[in-house]
């Protein structure tokens, strides 16, 4: 039995690609947290140069363009995003109305000088007013009238008829289309979007579906692992992030994480994967709040020790991040940085595995771990880790 846990410190980076915006970004020195464990792990090995006697380390580069949660994620999994382009609705709405006209839905626009369009009579489609300017369409949707099915239908549609960053298809039965026209709003000029913290389709019954441009997840870690069946845990972000049909727990709160993990981990008795991401880091990036990015980090570095007597022989941690989000660069948005790698465990000999090109080479890695058919993109790092390959076997 073989376990292994992806553990992902949202925006948690280690300094500034050189095509980087921010060339001063480094999210790890900046908020100078106490890590005694994650340095002991091999922290001081990446950031500092000095060799690790526990872990094997090195870091990576992004290569999906940005620095983006849900682009970085499918990423590390195993896939490279194409490069998206920034479209409004203002530019698209007439390519995407067409397209959901032509597979057979009732598109119709709600103000004649307004590029929003409701579909079905209980969808919205407008622009994304929460993230950065042209990068994501939302369709938004009253779950009390049309099935959540549906909605991912109308999205994937829309999807394939546009190249911006990502599509969010999502909902919930606590609000009404009436409610959610009535947040429409223009955000920056020609920005037409709903207001979706007052549009009432958070909380109790939400349904979420991501979809990124250029993604294939057929590819991916956890689609090639479940199509064997692997049992692929997404605990915290990845749950939404991540396309799977295991379990998935999109908590939010660090030490609900962290306990989730346990819990399932304790619980499996077969070969399983974790996918786990520790989300307030990256919240705490976005506040600019380097305190609360530090106590988080310290939540898990307190954490780690304890997990590592959970793991056996056959067991490996891959810790790492996903981006950079330096809370003290001057904004509040993600900062393109090198990501971290330390894998953990009594088969990992600790050696440097340089810098990679892509963190799609950790999807490869979990790939070959299970004995899997190779990740779409990536290169395995396996073989230039493990003390002795028979363990595998």
């Amino acid at each position: 039995m073989a376990k292994a846990t992806l553990l992902v410190l949202d925006g948690f980076g280690v300094g500034a690609m050189e095509d980087s915006p921010d060339s001063g970004a480094n999210t790890c020195k900046h908020v100078g947290a106490q890590l005694p464990a994650l340095h002991r792990l091999g922290l001081t090995a990446v950031t500092e140069g000095k060799p690790s006697k526990v872990a094997a380390y090195g870091q990576s580069a992004l290569a999906h363009w940005g620095a983006d949660t849900y682009m970085g994620h499918q990423e590390l999994v195993g896939t490279i995003p194409k490069r998206p382009q920034q479209r409004l609705m203002k530019d698209v709405h007439q390519t995407i109305a067409t397209a959901l006209t032509r597979a057979g839905y009732d598109v119709r626009y709600p103000w004649d000088d307004c590029p929003i369009l409701l579909v079905e009579q209980f969808v919205l489609i407008g622009d994304n007013l929460e993230s950065a300017y042209g990068n994501i369409i939302n369709v938004t949707a009253d779950l009390q009238q049309i099935s959540f099915e549906k909605v991912r239908n109308i999205g994937r549609c829309v999807r394939e008829s546009v190249d911006v960053s990502r599509v969010i298809a999502f909902g919930g039965p606590n609000t009404s289309i009436e409610r959610i026209l009535s947040v429409v709003k223009e955000n920056e000029p020609g920005q037409w979007g709903v207001d979706t913290p007052k549009s009432g389709v958070y909380g109790e019954g939400y349904e979420v579906y991501h979809m990124g441009y250029g993604v294939n997840m057929a590819g991916q870690f956890q689609s090639i692992a479940e199509k064997q069946q692997l049992p692929v845990f997404r605990i915290g972000k990845t749950a939404d992030v991540l396309h799977g049909g295991g379990y998935a727990n999109p908590v939010v709160d660090t030490s609900n994480v962290l306990q989730t993990l346990v819990e399932q981990y304790e619980k499996a008795h077969t070969d399983a994967a974790f996918l786990v991401n520790v989300q307030e880091t990256d919240l705490a990036g976005h506040a600019e709040d380097v305190q609360w990015y530090r106590s988080v980090l310290e939540t898990v570095d307190q954490w780690l020790e304890s997990f590592l007597d959970l793991m056996n022989s056959d067991d490996i941690l891959i810790i790492t991040a996903d981006h950079g989000n330096d809370p003290t660069i001057g904004h509040s948005r993600h900062t393109r940085e090198y990501t971290p790698i330390l894998v953990i465990g009594e088969q990992i000999s600790p050696v440097s595995i340089g810098t990679r090109t892509t963190m799609a080479d950790i999807g490869a890695t979990l790939a070959e771990y299970f004995h899997l058919q190779a990740t779409e993109s990536g290169s395995s790092f396996l073989g230039e880790i493990i003390k002795h390959t028979n363990n595998m076997e």
